[in-house]
């Protein structure tokens, strides 16, 4: 009876076996061998790919880095450039201010020597034709002197002395006017 009662014994009532025989452990076994013997090429498989990869990044850093320096240094020429640009305006504008100012005292003075050469010109002018009408005035008294001289000498004296008188007068006129 025991024996047919052990033949229908459960299994979880048997003794155990040692580890190594159940067949579950050669399978674990036999995974982590697979495992152990694949991962090496595997291994350097990922890290060949990997090294490759931050390769292709570090290299791409490096553009981004020499772009970067690049950039930087064309924006330091543009700016030096604007600065430049920015300083010759000014020194432009600061040269048309100078310049307008100059031209504008230089129109300024030339006015005033223009006003000066034509008050000058027309004192000259008044000048002239008040001696022109002082030498008329002189000339038409003259005249005016003499014919009544002439007429009152005429009237009174005899014809001999008068002509001679007359000449005289007049060589005397002559002489006094210029």
């Amino acid at each position: 009876m025991f024996i047919s009662q052990a033949f229908a014994a459960d299994a979880g009532h048997a003794a155990a076996a040692p580890f190594w025989q159940a067949p579950e452990f050669f399978v674990m076994l036999a995974f982590f061998v697979m495992i152990g013997l694949a991962l090496k090429p595997v291994s350097r498989a990922l890290a060949s790919a990997l090294d490759l990869r931050a390769e292709k990044i570090k290299a791409r850093l490096d553009d981004a880095q020499k772009l970067r320096e690049d950039a930087q240094e064309m924006l330091a020429r543009y700016q030096r450039r604007q600065a430049q640009a920015l300083k010759e305006a000014e020194e432009i504008v600061a040269h048309a201010q100078a310049e307008a100012e100059r031209l504008s005292k230089q129109a300024a003075k030339d006015l005033e020597d223009s006003l000066k050469r034509r008050e000058q010109q027309a004192m000259e002018r008044i000048a002239q034709a008040e001696a022109k009408a002082v030498k008329e005035v002189r000339d038409i008294v003259v005249d005016i002197a003499t014919q009544a001289a002439e007429k009152v000498i005429r009237e009174q004296l005899p014809a001999q002395a008068a002509s001679s008188l007359i000449d005289a007068a007049i060589k005397e006129a002559g002489v006094k006017l210029n």
